[in-house]
């Protein structure tokens, strides 16, 4: 696995950490004592399924996927991941290896800390903890919406969900660029190649959505969000 160039150290990677504020002065000295930045290209790996956990990432900028990978050389994509998430929590407080993969979409820059000493930060400083409990929780309702998602809905409602999670989430515009291929697009809609391209031609044609490439512009929010409430 790439394991990116490093770069910034100390000082540099606690001004980026979220919720820095909340750390004592010899807490901030532990985390940049056992820390570093590393910068990554496009496509690169992060973190690789079953790979052992030492440290706990961050993205301080770019974008990545976070992706599990399936029997027969099949991938689903959970989510896309923005600067200031925390990488791998649940693996880093239930397992000793990572549940996922993650890899970036665009070139992107990750904090690492040491794993004890990011354990200890969180056992000893309350308000930091209960931060990064709160990211938790919000994972978690984040993927049951996305099981529910990906189980219950058709694909034009999946589709849609995607759409929305581009415009509101990610980019907060009508206006945007998907940085991915047809094929993770596929993989976050939960289908295949094929059908994921024929949905998207078919919301082009009924001028629901402008498409050109991989630019995209909401024409409908209403249908859009109707295809998304019903599924």
């Amino acid at each position: 696995m790439n394991q990116g160039r490093n770069i910034l150290k100390g000082i540099s990677l606690i001004q980026q950490l979220p919720f820095q504020h909340l750390l004592t002065e010899i807490q901030r000295q532990n985390i940049v004592d056992s820390s570093y930045l590393a910068e990554f290209l496009k496509k690169e790996i992060i973190l690789k399924q079953g790979e052992e956990v030492k440290n706990v990432p961050f993205i301080v900028s770019g974008l990545v996927k976070i992706s599990r990978e399936m029997r027969k050389g099949k991938n689903i994509i959970l989510r896309i991941a923005q600067p200031g998430f925390f990488l791998g929590l649940s693996s880093v407080f239930t397992n000793d290896s990572y549940n996922f993969t993650v890899s970036t979409i665009e070139h992107s820059i990750i904090g690492y800390i040491d794993i004890d000493v990011f354990k200890e930060i969180v056992e000893m400083n309350g308000l930091f903890g209960y931060e990064i409990v709160k990211q938790l929780g919000q994972e978690n309702i984040f993927n049951i919406n996305r099981l529910s998602s990906l189980l219950y809905k058709q694909l034009p409602g999946r589709v849609a969900d995607i759409i929305l999670y581009f415009s509101q989430e990610i980019y907060g515009s009508n206006t945007f660029n998907i940085p991915l291929t047809r094929q993770e697009l596929a993989e976050l809609a939960g289908t295949t190649k094929e059908s994921l391209i024929r949905t998207l031609s078919e919301f082009n044609h009924d001028k629901i959505i402008n498409m050109n490439r991989n630019s995209f512009s909401i024409i409908s929010m209403n249908i859009i969000n109707t295809l998304s409430r019903l599924g």
